[in-house]
């Protein structure tokens, strides 16, 4: 299938204007295995081209290496990219394992100046809140990074997996203009409130994963397939009976796929876009890839047309799914500074 110029899209009510699909860029650092430069680099420019603007990172991908990576790619084309990025995990260098949720006001303020210093640019365009610490009341957390949009150094302000009050409450502090989740044919979680609430503020969603980290398109059946390094090999729904079990609910999205002459990912991917008529409100999925050839693909599925028999089809899928989205997060610490 080939693909005209993206639609656009406008993040929350007064938000950037933006290419209906981004692009997720974590895995040109780490997570899924082995990387390669050059072609993630020949992948941003070729995203600008098919009309992809918005473009997400965050300072935990590879330790801040994901930011370091895109920058000299975003200063470039500065006029034309919104550039999207995260705080709130911490990690530590001598301990790679390390996980902590921070949203204290001082650790915010520190965090957006080494993203600034990272990507080299004067103001970020999009701000999310990676994870809550529920610990840190939202009019200290938010507070805080309303005061970055009145110092200059942030235009717009989102969550990430929030539920539909945590959004609300944040949202009477300062104006959100997205809130990031993982949202596919597998995973809908977010319908039962965080989308609700979404549509009737006006803030627009960015679904993360909308290919099921790779699951959804076949690439890999099981995760014993994958590298050593592939952090998916620690997640429940790729691994073992989950897999099996799994992989098989994909037969109405290859069926799908064969019929249409498009590939399961484009189904997967134009499932997700079609949420905004079905909820009522913007949705900009996030497909991440390192490959041009990738890419080119996923653009294609912002204009494809499910049949309501098709969407009938896919319905049942995501009760279906077995495994958790994530292994334990038992070891994770929540802190408050």
């Amino acid at each position: 299938m080939t693909h005209p110029a993206l639609p656009t899209a406008r993040l929350g009510a007064d938000g950037p204007l933006v290419g209906v699909q981004g692009l997720g860029c974590m895995g040109m650092s780490e997570f899924y295995g082995p990387t390669d430069t050059t072609e993630s680099l020949a992948t941003l420019d070729a995203a600008l081209e098919a009309g992809v603007t918005l473009f997400d990172t965050a300072d935990m991908y590879g330790s801040g290496h994901n930011e370091e990576l895109i920058g000299p790619f975003v200063r470039a084309n500065r006029d034309r990219v919104v550039i999207a990025t995260k705080f709130a995990i911490e990690r530590k260098e001598d301990d790679p394992g390390y996980r902590a949720i921070r949203n204290d006001p001082g650790y915010i303020r520190a965090a957006v100046d080494a993203s600034l210093r990272r990507l080299g640019v004067d103001v970020i365009d999009l701000y999310y809140m990676h994870r809550r610490n529920p610990d840190v009341p939202f009019a200290e957390s938010v507070g805080a990074m309303a005061e970055l949009v009145q110092a200059g150094k942030v235009r717009h302000l989102g969550l990430s997996e929030v539920t539909g009050a945590e959004l609300r409450e944040a949202h009477a502090v300062h104006p959100i203009a997205a809130v990031q989740s993982e949202w596919s044919v597998f995973s809908r979680d977010v319908e039962r409130s965080a989308v609700p609430a979404a549509a009737e503020l006006g803030v627009a969603f960015v679904p993360y994963s909308p290919l099921g980290r790779g699951f959804l398109t076949g690439s890999f059946q099981d995760a014993e397939q994958l590298p050593a390094d592939d952090f998916r090999r620690t997640q429940p729904r790729f691994t073992g009976a989950n897999a099996k079990a799994n992989d098989a609910l994909l037969e109405p999205v290859r069926r799908i796929a064969a019929d249409r002459g498009a590939t399961p990912a484009q189904v997967a991917l134009a499932w997700v876009h079609q949420r905004a008529q079905v909820h009522g409100l913007t949705v900009v999925p996030i497909p991440g890839t390192r490959k041009r050839t990738r890419l080119a693909e996923n653009t294609a599925a912002a204009t494809l047309e499910l049949t309501g028999a098709e969407l009938a089809l896919l319905e049942p899928v995501a009760g279906k799914v077995a495994g958790d989205r994530y292994p334990s997060m038992a070891n994770t610490q929540v802190e408050r500074e």
